[in-house]
């Protein structure tokens, strides 16, 4: 019994430090929807919806707090991304 809960207590942690990991732009997701982690170096010509100031920070998917350097995104579960990113599925928060 205590080596189950040993386990599921492994299982428990494992599944934060997962969560905890940075997107990479190179993460097939990240390409597909053109995140960039640096919503500055957005390619205007590929992208030309990007409004400028748009941010993963100020995105309704982001779900980490307004002002930190990172957090969890809706489309991306179990990664965090950069709060100054960007991808194609911006949506203004309200």
């Amino acid at each position: 019994m205590l080596l189950s809960a040993a386990g599921t207590a492994s299982l428990v942690l494992n599944g934060k430090v997962q969560a905890q990991a940075m997107l990479s732009p190179t993460d097939p997701q990240a390409v597909a929807l053109g995140y960039v982690t640096d919503h500055l170096k957005v390619n205007k010509a590929k992208y030309p919806n990007f409004v400028a100031g748009s941010r993963c920070g100020l995105c309704a998917l982001y779900q980490g707090a307004s002002k930190s350097a990172s957090g969890p995104c809706e489309l991306m579960p179990g990664k965090l991304v950069d709060s100054n990113g960007w991808c194609s599925a911006f949506q203004k928060k309200a």
